[in-house]
């Protein structure tokens, strides 16, 4: 396949493009990273991925794929060199998706509404993180990476846990990940940082450090009412793309009941009059 027709739209910073970086790197392929500047977002973001207009985005031989869990099994599909990142078997391949959705649906969340909160609320928000580090730690148990000894999705998908989760924290003056609390995990977190692709790839901490704190900065007191009123515009604007994207179809897979259908079972709830296609 092409490696040279292979480019990659991120953010340096960004948890989720170093995913795909890391991916691509492991499987020795040569790609073009383009920076975006997410406060102004450039005609190819919003023309590669229009629905999240959000990075990364993987571009192979100029098709667009979105979504970081996706990119890095699309990576591991497509070129078969070096290592590979889902384990073969069924069953293993199906648990790896799990620990990465997990990192993904319950750390990530937890951690952010921490820096976010203060007094009680912040407490019971320290609470559920460290039940999730805990879980994670749980599942190490007796193996030097997620999948075993080798570094894999669920290890890729924890770059947040390993290097962000503690910049984050550090910035509103506490410590959750330590090697009292979570022995295994923290094992786990200087063996991925030290490997060498790893390494090379990751920003510098102190990096990310100024990073998020000239971020914070910017961004207190930005929630309110007017944020509420952008996110529901933006839920209007979803569901006009999928109103256009059902026309001429009965399903979103032609006449039959597909993947995107049993995923739109949500569908009774929407008002009727502004999207007949979607509720037809």
């Amino acid at each position: 396949m092409g490696d040279q027709e292979v480019k990659l739209l991120g953010v340096w910073a960004s948890v989720f493009s170093k995913r795909a970086e890391i991916a691509l790197k492991m499987k020795g392929i040569n790609y073009e990273f383009v920076v975006q500047d997410l406060s102004n977002k450039s005609p190819e973001l919003l023309q590669h991925n229009p629905i999240h207009k959000k990075v990364p985005v993987l571009l192979h031989k100029g098709k667009p794929i979105c979504e970081s869990l996706i990119i890095l099994e699309y990576i591991d599909e497509t070129w078969k060199s070096g290592p590979s990142i889902l384990p073969e078997d069924p069953y293993a391949r199906s648990t790896a998706r799990f620990w990465a959705k997990f990192i993904d649906d319950k750390c990530h969340p937890a951690i952010w509404k921490i820096t976010g909160s203060q007094g009680e609320e912040r407490e019971k928000l320290i609470e559920e993180a460290t039940g999730h580090l805990t879980t994670l730690e749980n599942e190490l148990k007796g193996k030097r990476f997620f999948g075993g000894d080798e570094i894999g999705l669920v290890d890729i998908a924890g770059n947040f846990v390993a290097l962000w989760l503690g910049v984050l924290l550090e910035l509103v003056g506490i410590q959750l990940l330590t090697k009292e609390k979570f022995p295994k995990l923290s094992e786990w977190v200087d063996d991925y940082l030290n490997s060498s692709i790893v390494k090379e790839t990751l920003p510098a901490r102190e990096e990310l450090l100024a990073f998020f704190r000239s971020w914070f900065q910017q961004s207190k007191g930005s929630q309110g009412e007017e944020e509420c009123e952008k996110a529901i515009e933006e839920a209007a604007e979803q569901l006009i793309i999928l109103e256009n994207e059902l026309k001429g179809k009965k399903f979103f897979s032609g006449d039959e009941i597909g993947l995107v259908d049993i995923a739109a079972n949500w569908k009774p709830h929407i008002d009727k009059v502004p999207y007949p296609f979607i509720y037809q």
